[in-house]
């Protein structure tokens, strides 16, 4: 059986991974083109813009849900990319008729994998535990806070052990204090992952991601990133940091003005 500590695998070696020359069409016109993208491995890249400017289209691209006209995706161990990546989305897609616990199994339950052990089973309400909803495994989604229907969003990427995780705005709906705390639980629970991060946050950027990158423009492109410095996450009233997000939030305006 596994125990809550067992339960969160660490990862030594998570890929980095490419985007070469992508080119994306919408409505005719492209979102962008010859756009390239390095991700660092076991690293948090962010990504910030304008709203329509592309940024959800790249991450379904990176994850195989959206086809594009031109360019590569690449692991730089060499390895194929199907079945190493877990998308979190927005909003938290949790199934109303399935209880907590069924929506944390969810990916094994689709992919038909058995637990006559019960080892999934336990992992999973590990999990549980671990984000804060021990006990609440047997609940449906609509007896939890928005907040909790997060957290057991996280758990559920989390149960899908996956070296690259795709977050989408995952955090955007929840309260100032809930997602500040949600934001230093994924610090610690994807340690060691590779991890792209949509955000319309900078100080959520600046406290999560080790390269931050502005897209904007039609075609969109990718400006030179901002690195913070120490330990995920950070803390937002350090100085510099707060120096940052000044850098970020200019950058951001200019984006905005001149599209």
């Amino acid at each position: 059986m596994s125990t809550p500590s067992e339960s969160i695998p660490r990862l030594d070696n998570a890929p980095s991974l490419t985007l070469t020359g992508a080119r994306l069409e919408f409505g005719g016109a492209p979102l962008f083109e010859g756009l390239d993208i390095a991700i660092e491995g076991g690293r948090w890249t962010c990504l910030l813009g304008p709203s329509g400017v592309g940024k959800t289209s790249l991450l379904r691209l990176i994850a195989g849900l959206t086809d594009a006209a031109a360019g590569t995706v690449t692991c730089g161990d060499g390895a194929p990319l199907q079945g190493r990546i877990a998308y979190m989305a927005q909003q938290d897609l949790l199934l109303p008729w399935a209880t907590v616990l069924e929506n944390v199994m969810l990916g094994h339950r689709l992919r038909g994998a058995r637990d006559p052990q019960g080892e999934v089973t336990a992992q999973a309400t590990a999990l549980l535990d671990r984000v804060g909803l021990r006990g609440r495994g047997n609940d449906r989604p609509a007896a939890l806070s928005g907040g909790q229907r997060q957290r057991a969003a996280l758990a559920r990427t989390l149960m899908e052990d996956r070296a690259i995780v795709l977050m989408d705005e995952p955090f955007s709906a929840v309260d100032a204090i809930t997602r500040y705390r949600l934001q230093g639980l994924a610090a610690e629970l994807l340690a060691g992952r590779t991890v792209l991060l949509v955000t319309h946050d900078p100080m959520e950027a600046l406290r999560l991601g080790d390269a931050v990158h502005v897209m904007a423009g039609h075609p969109a492109r990718l400006d030179v990133p901002l690195r913070p410095v120490g330990a995920r996450p950070r803390d937002p009233g350090n100085p510099e940091l707060r120096a940052m997000q000044a850098d970020l939030l200019r950058r951001l305006a200019a984006a905005e003005a001149n599209p």
